[in-house]
């Protein structure tokens, strides 16, 4: 930057974009679509529009952007902030954001509707650009609702019938699944699902589908329709004192796949303080493959559904929708296995 164009600065209250324009000798609405990432956008030009932004300390003024009808802003709803799932999926949305020039905010409920639906209302005030719901409780109907003043994706929501939103998931029924056959092929034939208590899931979410893919496998395989599954309290301490019963039943089953990494470490803890050797005497397959789960003192084998990704194609799809898009989109990922010491140490189901 040249001495006089300093000077020139020094005489002015903030940089505007038309200063940044006229530093890389570009038009306003060249610098608008780098900001906004906008396709079809070359390398050169975003080089050149970056370097002025860098050099002249440029800050969009967000009340100025959402008067222009974009604030360039995503929320990120989240429902359980104890979930170590979580952090990878927002590390997904703020890889694909870092250098799209959009910002997120994170909101955090705690699964009571009367929040969620606050926290929702506060972000359309805010003139955010639209929002990532992850697990949300909300009916169908009223995710709708605001889809109609807000572009919305919800991930970790099974409705394949919405219309005014999208939704990107793990196919958490093949996950059960697939957590079943590898017990299944382990030898293990006594098995039991840990899951959430009725009024903590809705049919849309990720609990009720992993209990249906549960079920299905179990059948499949010859060991009935109606497999057992063992409804968790969500809060402590009924939470914690339900896995203790399970853990002390006479006819506690040979092997137990979990609804989730969060309740499946928890398990091995109290197993562990009850002298249930995993998986000598009881074999766990939780789901997440949280980062926890690959600690060599937890070992815990675990769905991989891939938080990050899940995040990623997300911010891609709502951005999409921020773009013009109207029809909905409704994204599978396939999930998979990784197999650690609590499905099995010998490749056999030693005493099954």
């Amino acid at each position: 930057m040249s001495i006089d164009e300093k000077k020139r600065l020094q005489r002015n209250d903030r940089v505007t974009i038309r200063t940044v324009a006229t530093h890389a000798g570009v038009s306003v609405a060249a610098v608008s679509k780098v900001m906004r990432n906008a396709y079809g956008v070359s390398e050169a030009l975003r080089t050149k529009v970056t370097e002025a932004i860098e050099a002249l300390g440029y800050r969009p003024s967000r009340a100025a952007r959402g008067l222009r009808g974009r604030s360039f802003t995503i929320g990120v709803l989240l429902i359980d902030i104890r979930n170590p799932f979580l952090p990878e999926v927002i590390a997904g949305v703020n890889g694909v954001l870092a250098p799209s020039h959009y910002q997120a905010m994170i909101g955090v409920s705690d699964a009571r509707v009367q929040l969620e639906t606050s926290l929702i209302e506060s972000m359309i005030d805010y003139k955010m650009d639209g929002l990532i719901l992850v697990a949300p409780r909300l009916p169908s109907e009223i995710i709708a609702k605001f889809a109609a003043e807000i572009p919305i994706v919800a991930v970790g929501y099974h409705d394949a019938g919405a219309t005014a939103f999208d939704t990107v998931n793990a196919d958490d029924q093949r996950g059960a699944e697939i957590a079943v056959e590898a017990l299944l092929a382990c030898g293990y034939r006594d098995i039991e699902m840990l899951s959430l208590g009725e009024r903590e899931g809705h049919q849309v979410s990720v609990v009720r589908q992993r209990e249906i893919g549960f079920r299905r496998a179990m059948q499949r395989s010859g060991l009935g329709s109606s497999a057992p599954i063992t409804k968790i309290p969500i809060a402590p301490p009924k939470r914690e004192e339900t896995m203790r019963k399970f853990l002390s039943r006479k006819n506690r089953p040979r092997a137990v796949f979990c609804w989730s990494d969060l309740d499946a470490i928890t398990l091995l803890s109290l197993a562990m303080e009850m002298g249930v050797r995993v998986p000598e005497n009881l074999a766990v397959v939780g789901y997440d493959n949280s980062s926890t789960a690959a600690l060599g003192l937890v070992n815990l084998a675990s769905i991989d559904q891939s938080g990050r990704e899940l995040g990623q194609v997300a911010t891609r799809t709502l951005i999409s929708r921020i773009e013009g898009r109207t029809s909905a989109e409704h994204i599978f990922q396939i999930p998979s296995l990784v197999s650690r010491n609590s499905l099995t140490r010998s490749g056999s189901a030693s005493g099954a």
